[in-house]
């Protein structure tokens, strides 16, 4: 029911920003609490951020809290995530997830419809 694409992945260096984009199929993209999560190498996927329908409440790892952002364009059909301060350790694919619920959690089985990823990649 909705199609999801991840951009804007690249190299930096180590305190730089980026930010991801998530496209997704456009008719009911407002019925979706959506994510952003992240896998990488020999490690288990992990929960990153998420936000409800309209954006308003957000939850963030701990390991992310003030340094990234999670927003929403429901306009747009788009959901950012707004990395600065970036690690070495923030080197992974991310992933955006959408939830068909108003809001959704930390959890990935929560969520039923994934992009294909983006690579981040920071250089220490």
């Amino acid at each position: 029911q909705v199609q999801l694409v991840e951009s804007g992945g690249g190299l930096v260096q180590a305190g730089g920003s980026l930010r991801l984009s998530c496209a997704a199929s456009g008719r009911t993209f407002s019925n979706y609490a959506m994510g952003w999560f992240r896998q990488a190498p020999g490690k288990e996927r992990e929960f990153v951020a998420t936000c409800s329908r309209s954006g308003e409440s957000t939850e963030y790892a701990d390991s992310v809290k003030g340094r990234f952002t999670i927003s929403r364009d429901n306009a747009k059909n788009t959901v950012y995530l707004q990395m600065n301060s970036l690690k070495a350790e923030d080197t992974a694919v991310y992933y955006c997830a959408a939830a068909r619920m108003v809001v959704a959690g930390a959890s990935s089985h929560e969520y039923g419809y994934w992009g294909q990823g983006t690579q981040v990649t920071v250089s220490s």
